[in-house]
């Protein structure tokens, strides 16, 4: 009820404001004892997943919390794990405003932000002052605008280098459409020398800093089977610890005709469910369960989340349900998700 009426306040304004707003709000709140107007006392789960204990398996997909400012808020609010980012190695404002918009009717989000974030080093300071790490930490890594996708993999490389020490996995985004290019990567050689670079970067970090921090791929839903088919070979062959299904969608079928449906971007939350639980169907086939799958997309209810599961997800992670739900979903998810 409290959340509905908050909302209501919220959407009055445009979106990305509101969204602003409500990262400084969290930001203040989650550093003073007032965070516990947030808490939860929902129990969850624990699920070892890559190597790692997760408290529950409900996470915090990338994108709300881009610079990583928020994270004793969302561990307050019951988050198992909360993947902060995409971060770049060096600031960016991202694509010109407006860029985020609702699509209330559907339950839906287009945005085409375009990485705006304030750099690799400025977020790693704000994980380093998490005061109640409750959760695990993801960090969401991608690569600048303005590098050429050919050179792609050192912007990588840089970011894998400076958050390793910091992050309990890392995930490699190369699946926003907002990026001129960066969703080439997804396929053929170029991923495969990605791929490599990093898991070569992997093992000397893990041998410098004496500890194994898994790499998890995140990738979009617009694949065919045969490139669902050709990544999947890929992630196993260079040992990929996870995968993380799906980004957003170039999709537009779901919304046609609903105001903002013709806007350029990816399209997530309610429009993207069936689409994203369909294809990590698919993925969970070809990988036969040699790689754990995170499933994201559209996840709006404990049914959905279920779906998710059913399909071969072994984590789940929300966003734009979220936005619509707010902290009651994650007290759902985490009470009831097993």
């Amino acid at each position: 009820m409290y959340y509905n009426l908050a909302r209501s306040l919220i959407f009055t304004q445009d979106a990305e404001r509101a969204h602003d707003l409500t990262i400084g709000m969290l930001k203040r709140v989650g550093k003073t004892p007032l965070r516990k107007l947030l808490s939860t006392s929902a129990a969850g789960y624990p699920k070892s997943v890559m190597g790692l204990n997760f408290p529950n398996p409900v996470g915090l997909a990338a994108g709300l919390d881009k610079n990583g400012e928020c994270l004793d808020a969302w561990f307050a609010m019951g988050f198992g794990f909360v993947e902060v980012g995409t971060v770049t190695p060096r600031p960016q404002d991202g694509n010109p405003q407006p860029r985020l918009f609702r699509i209330l009717e559907a339950e839906g989000i287009i945005n085409r932000m375009g990485f705006n974030n304030k750099g690799v080093d400025y977020l790693v300071e704000q994980v380093k002052q998490v005061k109640n790490r409750t959760g695990l930490v993801g960090i969401n890594i991608g690569k600048n605008k303005d590098t050429p996708v050919e050179n792609g993999k050192d912007d990588y490389v840089i970011c894998l280098d400076k958050v390793y020490a910091h992050a309990d996995y890392v995930a490699v985004n190369i699946s926003s459409p907002n990026t001129p290019g960066l969703r080439s990567l997804q396929y053929g050689e170029a991923l495969d020398d990605l791929l490599a670079s990093l898991k070569s970067r992997q093992a000397e970090l893990a041998e410098q800093h004496g500890k194994q921090v898994p790499l998890a791929v995140k990738i979009a839903p617009d694949m065919s089977d045969d490139e669902i088919a050709q990544t999947a070979d890929a992630f196993v062959r260079h040992g990929i610890d996870g995968v993380i299904a799906t980004n957003t969608t170039l999709e537009r079928d779901m919304i046609k005709g609903l105001p903002h449906c013709d806007e350029t971007g990816g399209l997530s939350g309610k429009p993207l469910q069936t689409q994203s639980t369909a294809f990590i169907a698919k993925l969970a086939k070809e990988l036969n369960g040699q790689l754990p799958i995170i499933g994201v997309g559209g996840i709006d209810s404990l049914q959905a989340a279920q779906d998710k599961r059913q399909a071969g997800a072994d984590l789940v992670q929300i966003y734009s349900g979220f936005i619509y739900k707010g902290p009651p979903l994650v007290h759902e998810l985490v009470q009831n998700l097993q």
